[in-house]
């Protein structure tokens, strides 16, 4: 007679894609809260001017590309002054960038740590986002004193009702380059080669977003390849930005809907590929 095996233990994964696990990341928010603080401080650790980099960085950008794009190009800034019209669309951007470029490698960064010490994984990302808001709140400081100065200078700009939009636009900038940076990072752990791309195509996308020209102008001069601009999810955020501060910019409902969509969809994307390959990253790593 053939005997048979009951089993009393049955091994299977409990996890799915969607188990985000968020009550774990709340658990866990004093990591997170460590390494916000330890990024800002390694950062500037060793260097000489630490924090000042916060405001050289936008405020030299802002003089070359006054003096590249406004004066030797030409290009128009929608009748407001160049200084303050580049300014705003730098701001922005590097948010954006920032949050886009240094999620992107989060697996390749951090595979030590991920591969000795259990912690929610998804704090990693998240963290870089929060301390990236401390850098774009000090930029923001100086593009408010650069509206001051120009007001006290009879500059002519407006604010309009668009600011109070301001904290859904952080919002969006923010979840996007999570979205897209943990794409990415998820992707980099099988091609390494993507990883150098990152910061060459972040430049280019800039150009192909209204830091350095209005929505308009490109319409105007470019209307074959105005499409390309018009559907970057970052221009209607950046147009509702000068918008709501300087009262100029393509604002619209309908655009920036499709920014919250675009964002939406690249946010669960990213976080279903990223919940799937921190699994087992550390065996393609």
């Amino acid at each position: 007679m053939e005997h048979k095996e009951e089993y009393n233990w049955t091994i299977e994964a409990k996890a799915s894609l969607f188990d985000l696990r968020i009550n774990e990341i709340w658990a866990y928010r004093d990591l997170l809260w460590l390494l916000v603080r330890r990024d800002f401080v390694s950062f500037y650790k060793q260097t000489i001017l630490g924090p000042l980099w916060f405001f050289i960085q936008p405020l030299f950008t802002t003089i070359i590309f006054t003096f590249i794009f406004g004066n030797l190009a030409g290009i128009s800034t929608d009748g407001l002054p160049k200084p303050l019209f580049y300014m705003a669309g730098i701001t922005a951007w590097n948010y954006f960038a920032d949050c886009l470029t240094k999620t992107s490698t989060v697996f390749k960064d951090n595979a030590g740590i991920f591969g000795k010490v259990y912690f929610p994984r998804l704090i990693m990302p998240l963290s870089i986002v929060a301390s990236n808001l401390v850098r774009f709140g000090v930029q923001m400081l100086l593009f408010l004193l650069m509206m001051a100065y120009y007001y006290f200078i009879g500059a002519k700009f407006n604010i309009t009702w668009a600011i109070s939009l301001f904290p859904i636009i952080v919002i969006l900038m923010a979840l996007l380059g999570l979205g897209a940076g943990m794409i990415i990072s998820a992707m980099t752990t099988k091609y390494r080669d993507l990883a150098f791309l990152v910061s060459f195509g972040v430049q280019l996308l800039m150009y192909a977003t209204t830091v350095i020209y209005p929505l308009s102008e490109a319409i105007k001069k470019y209307p074959a390849y105005a499409w390309i601009i018009k559907y970057n999810p970052m221009t209607p955020i950046i147009e509702t930005f000068r918008y709501g501060f300087l009262g100029e910019g393509s604002f619209s409902w309908e655009s920036l809907g499709y920014a919250c969509g675009v964002t939406l969809g690249l946010l669960v994307f990213g976080v279903v590929v990223f919940n799937k390959v921190e699994r087992n990253f550390v065996d393609t790593i």
